[in-house]
């Protein structure tokens, strides 16, 4: 498809058209089509930009839909499923991170952009791209600058296991990508390993607190004592109006439906509003409409609260919603469209059965208490939320394609640039902001805990969904030398954490962060110079 710029202007569109290597997979809108067939050549400019605007609305959709929809739900779940005080817990309440529910909510964007890259031979150099290269900037970047944001005693065995598991991952991939394929069995073990680092850091975990007592460990010189709940709850003192204990009517009064309904689907706290500077209210505005439709699909169940945030008008409008999103954007709505017996769509089945199970629960419930069933609805709103993850992930690898196309880039390249850069700069504010606010250790446990995950789970699950649908085989050619460059420079990367941080008798500095960050700033300079052929080997 690359061709097509080779051409003259007055062939773009029949050339789009007739290739068969320029048809996107899934995804609601045809990029390709909308910049050589829509805009007319001289507007290109403008077409690159919008597109360029509406890649950055994709990430602020996948970075709003994890942190306020998918984690939450998720949450909740391991509540329920008694996960809280085992597994869950160990991400919150001690330096040794969580690695289930918390790395996959964290890494729910990079896991399903992967996976969708994965699904296309074309675009899988975007997701190899993408996982080595959001490896190497957190491990360099965001680890470097948590080094320089808070100067800290790192945690000598959690930091080693974690360095050694993930050059395990690397290696494999490595290998993989070598041998030009990945089995069946081969897709299993990555996510064989990842589970067997799951079993290794809650054995560890168990360990380590079996030998310093049941209770938390007491905190560091370097790390203030974490509040509890209780304490966070008192410390904050708010509720839905921000006044705390004191500005709360002694006699609750009972909401209209109407009422409820309105409040829960009001995106803005006004009261933070006012508090809040320009630049913040300025991207709340671009939230706002992602928010109010993620509001209207997704339910929130938050075992927090009192009644679990239990909206019943709005909860008996997700019961039709939410199923409607999951048909409607399973493989961009052709499972939706479907017409049963030629006559009925399952869109329309969906909706008849939706309104009347609302119905049903609108009747049988009441505005003040949850029902018995309502960690129903945690599981609902997972589903949504992971399926508007995925619809937008799927939009945001066919605009990447598009984009590599106008400009001539691989998808490796663009894969380690921006997808990595926009699927990691949601860990580096939170990073960063844990560092300053005096938990560095476990900002830095997170940066290596996380991208296991990601490696491990997305190649792995990414690999095996592609062979379900065609064979038992896929192949993982590397179509430049930047892929090797991408892959020795992840592992270079660990190779000096791993020597340099003992070295260092786990004491990180000033010296350490810049260190990593002028690394990454040379591989990019290297990547990116041999992906415009200055740098090159005359036998590849």
């Amino acid at each position: 498809c690359w061709e097509v710029r080779k051409r003259n202007s007055s062939e773009w569109c029949r050339f789009i058209r007739s290739n068969p290597d320029c048809r996107l997979e899934g995804g609601f809108l045809d990029y390709l089509q909308g910049v050589f067939c829509v805009f007319p050549p001289r507007l290109l400019p403008l077409a690159v930009t919008l597109y360029a605007l509406w890649l950055l609305y994709l990430f602020i959709i996948l970075s709003v839909t994890a942190e306020k929809f998918f984690c939450p739900n998720l949450s909740a779940i391991s509540t329920n499923l008694k996960l809280s005080h085992n597994v869950a817990v160990f991400s919150l309440t001690s330096p040794l991170h969580g690695v289930t529910f918390l790395a996959f909510g964290n890494g729910a964007p990079d896991v399903f952009s992967a996976v969708v890259a994965f699904s296309d031979p074309r675009t899988a150099g975007l997701a190899i791209g993408a996982v080595f290269g959001a490896g190497v900037f957190v491990t360099t970047v965001v680890a470097g600058g948590i080094a320089l944001v808070k100067p800290f005693t790192a945690a000598s065995r959690p930091f080693l296991r974690d360095v050694i598991f993930y050059m395990v991952a690397v290696f494999l991939t490595f290998m993989v990508l070598y041998f030009g394929r990945i089995t069946l069995g081969e897709a299993l073990g990555y996510l064989g390993l990842y589970v067997f680092y799951v079993f290794t850091v809650v054995l560890c975990t168990w360990i380590h607190r079996r030998q310093r007592g049941e209770g938390l460990p007491p905190p560091g010189p370097w790390e203030p004592e974490m509040p509890t709940d209780a304490e966070e709850q008192q410390s904050s003192g708010t509720n839905s109006g921000d006044y705390g204990e004191e500005y709360r009517p002694l006699i609750p009064s009972r909401e209209t439906s109407l009422r409820i309904l309105t409040t829960a689907l009001s995106p803005l706290d006004y009261l933070k509003w006012r508090r809040k500077p320009w630049y913040w209210r300025l991207f709340k505005v671009l939230k706002v409409p992602v928010e109010l439709v993620l509001l209207l699909t997704v339910p929130i169940v938050d075992p927090d609260k009192d009644d679990l945030n239990w909206k019943r008008p709005l909860n008996c409008l997700h019961i039709l919603t939410s199923p409607l999103l999951c048909i409607l954007t399973l493989k961009s709505g052709t499972y939706g469209l479907y017409q049963i017996q030629g006559i009925f769509p399952v869109w329309g089945l969906v909706t008849l059965v939706g309104s009347v199970l609302a119905i049903i629960i609108f009747i049988t419930t009441s505005n003040e208490e949850p029902p018995k069933y309502h960690c129903v609805f945690a599981f609902l709103g997972f589903f949504a939320s992971a399926m508007w993850i995925n619809a937008a992930a799927t939009e945001l690898v066919n605009i990447l394609r598009t984009l590599g196309v106008i400009f001539q880039l691989s998808n490796t390249v663009l894969g380690l640039t921006l997808l990595a850069w926009g699927n990691s700069i949601g860990d580096t504010f939170s990073d960063l902001t844990m560092a300053r606010q005096g938990y560095p250790r476990m900002a830095f446990s997170a940066c290596f805990g996380g991208i296991i995950f990601n490696i491990l789970v997305g190649v792995g699950l990414g690999c095996l969904l592609q062979m379900t649908s065609s064979q038992l085989v896929v192949k993982l050619e590397p179509d430049s030398l930047l892929v090797w460059i991408l892959a020795g420079a992840l592992g270079l990367s660990l190779v000096f954490s791993f020597v340099s941080v003992p070295a260092q008798c786990f004491q990180l500095g000033k010296a350490y962060g810049v260190c990593l960050i002028l690394y990454y700033l040379a591989f990019l300079c290297v990547a990116l110079l041999t992906e415009f052929r200055v740098i090159r080997l005359s036998t590849l």
